[in-house]
């Protein structure tokens, strides 16, 4: 690996889990209410299995969030609140990568400016250097040609064997730019340095509804060094249908820097999602692989069991937890966007 430096894939023992509880009832309207037990839940899986850390804004949230997971008979030892504004919940994208130097780990800490669309995220932009600083561990401020990198946790995802994923749309695109002038040749110069990158995959776009401009997370994710699990759309008259075939096209074309292509495992999309006139990006693909369970966000829809199994398959020794998130995705993100993982 370049640098001895290795982006683990998220199936590897990790230390804790970071959140963000939310606080923000814009990022929910008229829905927020629901949010804070949806949250609760995933404290109260994720818990089983490793420490979660959570951002809290205030001490008077932090009393609430105790009191709700005492309610939910979560192990408070196992927990972690932390005081940190934050606009948002999303510490996919707000928080830092956690990265492996050889025996030790560091929190690689990209710019944040809220996909380049909203125009609250100042506070969002100093959470990476934050938990940097509560785990103590080196912060490596990411910068390339001399600029700070403006990246987002979901628009890349690891198999800890040098290659990653990530789509044209994201970082290539000149809509909701997040580095202007930056090519593919920087992207994978850039992905060497700081994640010990040596093949990025590039696949073309993420799907419809996605307010990130094509975060993968949405789209591919690695469940295995060798495998990849993706969303397909079989109903032709879907606006999601030529996008993820061209997507399923290019993932078999792929190859990774030995030359071997990779497994193949299709996930189901739910039907169309949509809440007051607006097309969500309900995805089964957001799932977050923690040490002993899987957290999938389900839909209410026929799919959701056939999603289930699949990753069922994938992740035999896990638990598979289905999340409700018809009410969740109404942020425009579910399971993978609000967690971020600290490796052991």
């Amino acid at each position: 690996m370049p640098h001895n430096v290795r982006m683990p894939g998220e199936w590897e023992p990790h230390q804790a889990t970071w959140l963000a509880w939310p606080h923000n009832p814009k990022d929910w309207p008229g829905k927020f209410a629901a949010m804070h037990w949806v949250y609760v839940e995933i404290v109260r899986h994720l818990s089983v299995g490793e420490r979660v850390e959570i951002l809290v804004k205030d001490a008077a949230l932090k009393r609430r969030v105790l009191k709700m997971l005492a309610d939910a008979q979560v192990d408070l030892n196992r927990v972690g609140l932390h005081l940190c504004e934050t606009d948002r919940s999303w510490t996919r994208d707000s928080g830092p990568t956690f990265v492996k130097r050889g025996d030790n780990f560091e929190a690689v800490c990209w710019q944040f400016n809220a996909w380049a669309t909203y125009r609250n995220w100042k506070r969002d932009a100093k959470v990476a250097q934050h938990i940097s600083r509560l785990v103590k561990c080196p912060a490596i401020e990411a910068t390339w040609k001399g600029r700070r990198v403006v990246l987002e946790g979901g628009a890349i995802d690891s198999n800890g064997a040098g290659c990653l994923l990530t789509t044209e749309e994201c970082l290539l695109s000149e809509v909701q730019q997040r580095n202007s002038g930056f090519t593919r040749d920087d992207y994978n110069g850039l992905f060497r340095e700081f994640l010990g990158i040596e093949k990025v995959l590039w696949l073309p776009q993420g799907i419809v509804g996605d307010d990130t401009h094509g975060h993968v997370d949405d789209l591919a994710r690695f469940v295995g060094p060798k495998t990849i699990a993706t969303i397909i759309e079989t109903n032709r008259k879907d606006d999601n249908y030529a996008i993820l075939k061209a997507n399923r096209k290019r993932l078999s074309a792929l190859r990774n820097q030995h030359g071997k292509s990779f497994d193949i495992i299709e996930l189901p999309m739910p039907r169309p999602l949509i809440f007051r006139g607006v097309r969500l990006p309900a995805s089964y693909a957001n799932f977050y692989i923690g040490n002993s369970a899987v957290l999938v966000p389900i839909f209410n829809d026929p799919n959701d069991r056939h999603a289930l199994n699949a990753l069922a398959a994938a992740f035999p020794k896990r638990d598979i937890i289905p999340i409700p998130a018809v009410d969740y995705v109404w942020g425009f993100g579910t399971l993978h966007c609000s967690t971020q993982q600290q490796w052991r």
